[in-house]
């Protein structure tokens, strides 16, 4: 880190490129700056960035915050349906030093979710550099730097950050997942991803497919439901569904609990006995369970339980229709691999999303290039090697990505701390 800090000042009096404190040296029209960072870098300015950054103004440790969006939480603002609301109750979905309203209900609405993070960055005076679309990041052996470059929304300003520290808050759906169809050119209805999807107004009446079965695809059609469309929903692999209370309580709120008492298989069994006495036999609707209960299959996979906000009951009235995988798709007809046919006038693809860190981040150690997804499992995964750190990859949700912010916090603050102590 001496190292890395010497080097770059020793440039810039040399370097008619190099920016101190983050302030240009060179015009507005400059296409290709450099800027020296006095504390990390970090990559995505959704939650998990914005907690990063909070725990480090915590500790008066500056940092800059690069956002391909013009906007917080993009995902959360642009990408997603009118109808969601937090699925698990707010406490477990709180950020570091800043509780939810009060007056919020135990499941905030998008609406509310989006309020209380622009007055989590209002409270903690965090101003992301919006419109900065990290293209490529790696680490510099000979000064001990990390070097990122990001380009401009009008794809004419090319900006080098140069830093000791790289916290990578991109997460775990930072691009959506689309399958390939065979048949897809051919089909002339609307094809459309969950992250292109807003309401179900505008399928009133029409007969919607929606592919995939977890919270997303359960939601969106109940949501096609109550604006009076026709959905059926494709399951193509077993998922566990679980009453989002029970016993008067939150499902996950109940499970944490249970497990500071008992092993997880036992938690299992009592979540799944639960389950069928409030729920009955989802096999009977053509939901099969995992042979693993739900807990041990989220640790082992990260596949996240739908925890049941009123599709069930649509199932079992015969408003939803459940389908096996798709074959292929025709001018107006999707084929089945049960060999039967249906004409439909949209299909909504609930595919989830996926991290896109293998697309910028030149490293090997840390994270999968393959998933991108650190290599280490929960809890170890948040610190990689060089001042590399990951925020928001626990598929833990919230409560994992503040757990990731407060521990990076802690780290660079001992590293600042140490460098003093030896005068440096």
């Amino acid at each position: 880190m001496d190292y890395c800090v010497r080097e770059l000042e020793g440039k810039q009096a040399h370097d008619p490129l190099f920016m101190k404190k983050n302030s240009s040296t060179s015009s507005s029209t400059d296409p290709h700056r450099r800027v020296f960072v006095h504390g990390p870098v970090i990559v995505g300015a959704g939650p998990s960035g914005l907690a990063a950054a909070a725990c480090l103004k915590q500790k008066n440790i500056p940092s800059i915050i690069l956002e391909r969006s013009n906007c917080i939480a993009s995902l959360w603002q642009l990408k997603t349906y009118d109808r969601l609301r937090l699925h698990l109750p707010k406490q477990f979905c709180e950020l570091p030093f800043m509780e939810f309203p009060s007056n919020f209900p135990t499941y905030p609405s998008k609406q509310q979710f989006i309020k209380y993070l622009e007055n989590y960055a209002e409270r903690f005076h965090i101003s992301p550099k919006f419109n900065e679309t990290v293209q490529k990041a790696e680490f510099d052996s000979k000064t001990g730097c990390w070097k990122v470059k990001s380009l401009n929304s009008k794809g004419d300003v090319t900006t080098e950050y140069v830093c000791r520290w790289l916290i990578v808050a991109t997460g775990e759906n930072a691009e959506a997942v689309v399958p390939s169809i065979e048949g897809a050119d051919e089909f002339e209805g609307v094809i459309r991803h969950t992250s292109l999807y807003k309401s179900g107004e505008e399928f009133r009446g029409k007969r919607v497919l929606v592919v995939g079965c977890g919270n997303s695809g359960m939601e969106v059609c109940l949501d096609l439901c109550n604006h009076d469309a026709t959905p059926s929903l494709v399951v193509r692999d077993s998922v566990h569904v679980l009453p989002r209370e029970m016993l008067g309580k939150s499902t996950f709120g109940l499970s944490m609990w249970l497990l500071k008492w008992f092993p997880l298989r036992l938690v299992d069994r009592f979540l799944l006995l639960v389950s069928w006495l409030l729920l009955g036999d989802t096999s009977q609707l053509g939901l099969d369970r995992p042979s693993l209960g739900p807990l041990q299959l989220k640790n082992l996979t990260g596949k996240t339980p739908v925890l049941d906000v009123g599709t069930l009951a649509k199932i079992k009235a015969g408003h939803i229709k459940v389908r096996p995988s798709i074959k292929k798709l025709k001018r107006h007809t999707v084929e089945f691999v049960d060999g039967r046919s249906e004409n439909f006038d949209g299909i909504i693809l609930a595919t989830g999303y996926k991290s896109n860190v293998p697309y910028w981040l030149k490293e090997e150690d840390m994270f999968s290039m393959k998933d991108g997804f650190p290599m280490k499992p929960f809890p170890n995964g948040w610190k990689g090697k060089n001042g590399l750190y990951a925020v928001g990859f626990t598929k833990r949700g919230l409560l994992g990505a503040s757990m990731d912010a407060k521990r990076i916090a802690d780290d660079i603050e001992q590293c600042l701390k140490a460098k003093a102590k030896h005068g440096s």
